[in-house]
């Protein structure tokens, strides 16, 4: 039986690219997107989605949520994902679908009901949507089969601040929530795997002539250009595509069982994860953080699913 996926993302470079996984992983069932403010507006982001969905044959609802965090101001992060959170890529096409009516944490319990234990929730934005949804069904986490969440830097420097992972930091309270709600199975992709995750210009190169390799080629230069002024490398971290491999082929990370807890109060620290290896806290572990990745099979997973361009 084919693993249920919903996605909820803030539709930046790296989710546009984790989309497109998702779409054409044979062995998947996308039951749907949701989209949070993040990287971009809430509405660029839904806009995103409906294009980048036009790359595919797949269609699937795609519904509207938080257009700003819980309790703080939204960050935008164009200097990395470009103006329209895609280095300007299809900025020009009509998607071939609307929005689908609701709000996004209605839908996640509305399918967790529909499809209770079966549902994977891959969560590549600040985690608004998911924390709303569990204030609204406390009882959601008993409903979920398992939640892989993009975000945090377990013993590893931040992406936004010098402690804190880009999605951790714009909702720090959101994450908090859903850190303790009690989810059977809670997974972290952090930026200890993802910046192992790494897409050169040759894998592009590499991939056959389509309007996904097109797409890839333009929405990752700019991210390249930046990722290489901040770090050094010419290439493009794969944060998002990262988690949903993971989710659909767990075998690619390998992860601890750890308390994890992220910091909401801190001057200097607002949004970093803490990930208690040594049990100093004395707290029940709550988090299975990925600390290793198999760099070259979650390469040739991703480069050889993307191919295929549509079911």
């Amino acid at each position: 039986m084919k693993q249920k996926l919903l996605l909820d993302v803030d539709t930046g470079i790296d989710d546009a690219l984790g989309i497109l996984l998702a779409a054409n992983d044979l062995e998947t069932d996308l039951v749907g997107i949701t989209t949070v403010n993040g990287n971009v507006s809430l509405q660029q982001a839904t806009t995103n989605t409906l294009n980048v969905l036009t790359l595919t044959d797949v269609r699937v609802p795609v519904v509207q949520g938080a257009a700003s965090p819980l309790l703080r101001a939204p960050h935008f992060e164009k200097a990395v994902h470009g103006e329209n959170g895609l280095g300007g890529a299809l900025a020009d096409i009509e998607p071939a679908m609307l929005p689908t009516p609701g709000f996004a944490p209605d839908f996640i319990i509305s399918q967790a009901s529909r499809f209770p234990g079966e549902l994977t929730l891959v969560m590549t934005g600040p985690l608004t949507n998911l924390a709303l949804a569990l204030q609204k069904c406390p009882e959601l986490p008993r409903l979920i089969q398992k939640v892989v969440y993009m975000g945090g830097a377990a013993f590893t420097y931040g992406n936004i601040t010098p402690t804190a992972e880009y999605n951790m930091f714009v909702d720090p309270e959101a994450a908090r929530i859903v850190l303790q709600a009690g989810f059977a199975s809670l997974t972290q992709i952090g930026l200890d795997v993802t910046r192992k995750a790494l897409l050169y210009k040759e894998h592009i190169d590499s991939l056959g002539d389509s309007p996904v390799k097109a797409f890839i080629q333009e929405c990752t230069a700019h991210y390249m250009t930046r990722y290489e002024m901040r770090n050094g490398i010419a290439a493009c971290a794969l944060h998002d595509p990262l988690a949903v491999a993971y989710a659909i082929r767990p075998e690619l990370c390998e992860t601890t069982l750890l308390h994890t807890d992220v910091e909401t109060t801190s001057r200097l620290c607002d949004g970093q994860t803490i990930c208690d290896m040594q049990n100093r806290l004395g707290e029940e572990p709550n988090v299975h953080v990925a600390l290793t990745l198999d760099e070259e099979a979650f390469l040739s997973y991703f480069l050889t699913t993307i191919q295929h361009g549509s079911r």
